[in-house]
């Protein structure tokens, strides 16, 4: 059984710089695998931010309206 990275909790970054236009999910919330999860509007065009995993959102670090940079937390999801 491997007890480093797998574990904890998994984050989504921004890719791009952008407005983030809808925040999905709520903490508490159990998500699937490429659920998604916050829409980022940039360059004109929205683009749907998926989760890396299935599990529960531990922490919504943004909103909308939230202008974000590339790396930008945006959520954390924790294992269920």
């Amino acid at each position: 059984e491997k007890h480093h990275e797998e574990h904890g909790s998994r984050q989504v970054l921004a890719p791009m710089p952008g407005l983030v236009v809808k925040v999905l999910v709520s903490p508490g919330d159990a998500v699937a695998e490429d659920q998604a999860v916050v829409v980022i509007e940039a360059m004109k065009m929205e683009n749907e931010l998926r989760s890396p995993r299935a599990g529960v959102v531990s922490e919504v670090a943004t909103a909308a309206g939230d202008k974000v940079d590339i790396g930008d937390v945006l959520l954390s999801i924790e294992e269920a």
